[in-house]
């Protein structure tokens, strides 16, 4: 029965060593950032940093694996896919928290535009025309309003914005 015993104790050791062997289950980092945009979510399970300070340079994560080689060694392939928005070139790519962010960061504006990008209409600070001004899209800020510079196409935000 000693013997029992031992050969009983070896099968639970070997088995709890195997079971150390096995890859982790992938762990869902998908997070909403302050900025209420997609964000990565810390080992501590607490800290959301924005998908666009992910690879950096910067560690924003206690631990930093916001920068860790695994994560930014093939960018954006080694990234998770919500943290990336491909542009309609495919080679062109953006941060997914850069979408839908007013600005045209594809330069194609395919990241701006309502269709792939599904972003929603102008918001209240923004006023919608065709700009002229190659960092904006299908909006302006509506502090541009009436300050003299013809920003859209059909000067509608120096006359009814």
């Amino acid at each position: 029965s000693a013997v029992a015993l031992l050969v009983l104790a070896a099968a639970v050791a070997s088995g709890v060593a195997a079971l150390a062997l096995l890859p982790r289950a992938p762990v869902n980092r998908l997070c909403t950032a302050p900025n209420n945009k997609t964000g990565f979510l810390c080992e501590d399970r607490v800290t959301c940093v924005p998908a666009s300070w992910v690879c950096d340079g910067v560690s924003n994560c206690r631990n930093g694996e916001d920068e860790q080689e695994q994560l930014c060694g093939d960018m954006p392939h080694s990234l998770p896919g919500y943290l990336v928005f491909y542009c309609s070139n495919p080679r062109s790519w953006v941060y997914a928290d850069q979408r839908c962010n007013g600005m045209n960061d594809c330069g194609d504006c395919s990241d701006e535009t309502w269709g792939s990008a599904a972003c929603p209409p102008c918001g209240p600070e923004w006023w919608s025309c065709s700009p002229v001004h190659y960092e904006f899209c299908s909006c302006i800020p509506r502090r541009l309003c009436r300050d003299g510079i013809q920003h859209c196409l059909g000067w509608s935000d120096e006359f009814v914005c």
